[in-house]
């Protein structure tokens, strides 16, 4: 009888991941757009440059991570509301070629961050 190939163990499901070291890279992301991309939606590129400005200042302060809304400690999603507008912002992981998923999203080696801002309807 042959063995069948666990694809996960090679991947992040059977790896350990330091949330906190996850955390600190989507945090310098988040706070400072540096450390991996920043995409923003139709939506968001079609308000006017001052509102804009706005929802990319109220996502650089956000800090209300809880239990309830961040529960595996890595800041990678997130919600602000700016003048009625309700926004999210959330953090994926690639490969360095933009093709895959991250092998391992707490070494920034390998991975490239990408911060997408879009409107609460976009979602």
């Amino acid at each position: 009888m042959s063995e069948k190939h666990n694809f996960f163990a090679d991947n992040n499901a059977e790896k350990q991941i330091d949330s906190k070291k996850v955390a600190a890279l989507n945090d310098k992301l988040r706070k400072t757009f540096q450390g991996g991309q920043v995409m923003m939606t139709r939506g968001i590129q079609a308000l006017d440059a001052d509102m804009v400005g706005n929802i990319l200042d109220a996502v650089r302060r956000a800090d209300n991570f809880n239990a309830d809304n961040d529960p595996y400690g890595e800041h990678d999603f997130g919600s602000v509301l700016v003048e009625g507008n309700k926004c999210f912002w959330k953090i994926d992981y690639y490969d360095k070629q933009l093709q895959y998923h991250s092998q391992d999203k707490s070494d920034p080696n390998v991975t490239t961050r990408v911060l997408t801002i879009m409107l609460a309807e976009e979602y």
